[in-house]
């Protein structure tokens, strides 16, 4: 496996964590420290510029960071995917979006603009209007969670045409920063991640040229391609690995403190000797030990090109949930054995505590992975028709 990150670089990262959350503030620095290291142009090719890493390889790099600086891993992501995805369609002959890659080789950062408020399957509907104009589209809608908003140069959004005449459309579209008609709302102040900075974007009748219009697709399961299909590839595995790196870290830092707490009834053990104690450490060890070489598999077959045709929706979707609900399972654990330090703001254990909450907010959520889990076992996922029922 190829790494970028050095022990230093992580290090950097990591003591300047806690004051990003403290103050809710963007990780300018980290994100300085990460280009100057290539570490945004890993999943683009050399060709274009980049390392040229796979989804494997990346895999392994984004929870390296995330167990010294999750909320920065996790807002990076949104920039690996918009760049994964490129490079996927780059190896499969399709060249649609190799100008993502050429932006991104000179340095520009992408992100994305698809979760809004009464929609649970982003990329595959919008409440976002998209309206059919000469030339391209016009872009009405409110996105929430726009990570990297500080920064970004461009963002991937998407929006619904309901007038055209074979039935509504996904227009999945990049826009740029000083789009007329596009601003950023700040509304970020959150119990976790605080450092991703992800602001809401307001379009007012944004116009994207047919040049930047990516996709336009049925709407639901029907209309997923080689894109969409990528687009869940490259986010389930990185999304798990994010947060199996913050429950490493949450579990490295309990057995050091273990190792080192003593107790006024035991006068020359350490608590690493209690039975109890050691009963949750294991079941925090056994969490990882499942879903560590789950998350590896995945991100590996998919490197690999392994076939598992109508199932890979399915394992991907799956793969994430399980690394999700590990991290969960861990992390609460860690602060079960962390005893009243873990309550102070001041304490590490706090803050990985909070972090951890948002895993299960990121597609797909539990609801939604059991319904493609279900409908891709029975095969009927993407099927005319009601979604339920």
């Amino acid at each position: 496996m190829r790494s970028v990150l050095t022990d230093d670089l992580l290090a950097r990262c990591g003591k300047r964590a806690a004051g990003y959350d403290r103050e809710n503030r963007f990780f300018h620095e980290d994100l300085e420290d990460l280009r100057s290291a290539n570490y945004l142009v890993m999943a683009v090719p050399e060709q274009f510029g980049g390392l040229g890493l796979t989804l494997a390889e990346i895999c392994q790099e984004q929870r390296r960071l995330a167990r010294q600086s999750a909320p920065t891993a996790l807002a990076l992501n949104m920039h690996i995917l918009n760049t994964g995805i490129a490079a996927e369609l780059h190896r499969h002959d399709d060249r649609s979006q190799d100008w993502v890659l050429e932006e991104a080789g000179k340095g520009a950062i992408f992100a994305f603009g698809a979760s809004e408020s009464g929609c649970d399957l982003p990329h595959l509907y919008a409440t976002t209007k998209a309206e059919r104009v000469e030339g391209g589209y016009r872009f009405s809608g409110h996105k929430n969670f726009g990570t990297l908003s500080p920064v970004w140069n461009f963002l991937c959004i998407t929006g619904m045409d309901t007038d055209d005449p074979s039935g509504p459309k996904l227009i999945h579209a990049i826009v740029p920063r000083d789009s007329q008609g596009c601003r950023i709302v700040e509304t970020w102040d959150t119990m976790g991640m605080r450092a991703t900075s992800s602001q809401d974007t307001v379009l007012e009748g944004v116009f994207v040229p047919d040049a930047r219009i990516l996709r336009v697709l049925p709407t639901g399961f029907a209309g997923a391609d080689l894109y969409i299909l990528s687009l869940f590839a490259w986010a389930e595995p990185t999304f798990g690995n994010i947060y199996l790196g913050l429950a490493e870290r949450a579990r490295d830092l309990t057995l050091e403190r273990l190792k080192r707490r003593g107790n006024i009834a035991e006068m020359t053990r350490s608590m690493a000797y209690h039975p109890g104690i050691q009963h949750l450490v294991a079941e925090m060890v056994l969490e990882l030990e499942r879903a560590i070489p789950h998350l590896d598999r995945i991100a590996q077959d998919w490197t690999d090109g392994v076939d598992h045709g109508g199932m890979w929706p399915a394992k991907l979707v799956a793969a994430k949930h399980h690394g999700v609900e590990a991290a969960f399972r861990c992390v609460d654990r860690a602060m079960d054995l962390s005893g009243g330090r873990g309550m102070f703001r001041a304490d590490e254990m706090e803050r990985i505590f909070r972090d951890c909450r948002a895993g299960r907010f990121h597609p797909a959520n539990a609801m939604l992975v059991h319904e493609v889990v279900a409908k891709s076992a029975l095969g009927v996922l993407g099927e005319a028709g009601p979604r339920w029922g």
